[in-house]
């Protein structure tokens, strides 16, 4: 199994618009992180975690091919705004995209893109979807698929697990049950927003305790805001824990 980081970065983006911190101006490459998503990649099937805004530049970079899933987090529009660019996989595949997620995210989904599910004028095209609402694990493809329910402050979302991977993103609060679904995670990516506690988001404190209480052999956090230098923040953190970036990719045993 090959997880790629799509994208690394909070709804924001680093550099963020008109900020003239020491993160948003620097130089190094793994300061530049767009707005969150992951890439699941298991004998040529590929999952999606999320169609983030900057979708279509994510997938040019990492040369993206073939969307065989997409799994949905939650319906903000950071993680779902890159739906539309969808198109060319549909084109290419020649299939409709199957789209999972809980049911508020796939009602918002499906309100929101509208035009999806109508036809679309002559010469016009439209993302060719099937919105799937799920509520405990399921096999697509041969693969078990288990989400991960979390609290977004008040907003219930999905994280997935896949294997030995678990990533949730955008989340303040695990519940217990969720923490047995946790079990046995080889590698667990988490979104941590900043350093200083929010309503809605993880900070490092608390994303450390999460890791203490599943103790995967290794953790990465994602969904980082400006707060955090690549370079210096790694530096701070246990060994085993580190921020991910933009395109950075991890090969790692399927098995649960």
């Amino acid at each position: 199994m090959k997880v790629t980081f799509m994208g690394s970065g909070t709804s924001l983006g680093v550099p963020t618009i008109a900020c003239t911190c020491a993160v948003c101006t620097s130089d190094d490459p793994k300061n530049k992180r767009t707005r969150p998503s992951l890439l699941v990649s298991i004998d040529n099937k590929n999952f999606l975690i999320d169609t983030a805004t900057d979708f279509r530049q994510q997938a040019i970079r990492e040369n993206l091919k073939r969307v065989d899933a997409v799994l949905y987090t939650h319906s903000h529009a950071d993680h779902i705004l890159g739906l539309d660019d969808l198109r060319p996989f549909n084109f290419f595949q020649r299939i409709h995209i199957p789209c999972f997620g809980n049911e508020p995210t796939m009602k918002y989904i499906c309100n929101m893109f509208q035009y999806v599910f109508t036809d679309p004028q002559p010469g016009g095209s439209i993302p060719r979807i099937e919105p799937r609402v799920i509520s405990g694990t399921f096999d697509f493809l041969n693969i078990p698929i288990r989400p991960l329910p979390v609290l977004h402050g008040k907003l219930p979302v999905n994280g997935y697990r896949i294997g030995g991977l678990s990533y949730i993103t955008d989340c303040s609060e695990i519940p217990d049950d969720t923490y047995r679904l946790l079990e046995g995670t080889s590698v667990l990516i988490l979104g941590v927003l900043r350093r200083e506690p929010h309503p809605t988001h993880l900070n490092v404190d608390k994303a450390l305790e999460i890791i203490r209480r599943v103790q995967p052999e290794r953790a990465f956090f994602t969904h980082l805001s400006h707060d955090f230098d690549h370079d210096r923040a790694n530096a701070e953190l246990p060994d085993s824990v580190r921020l991910s970036y933009d395109g950075l990719s991890l090969e790692m045993e399927e098995a649960w």
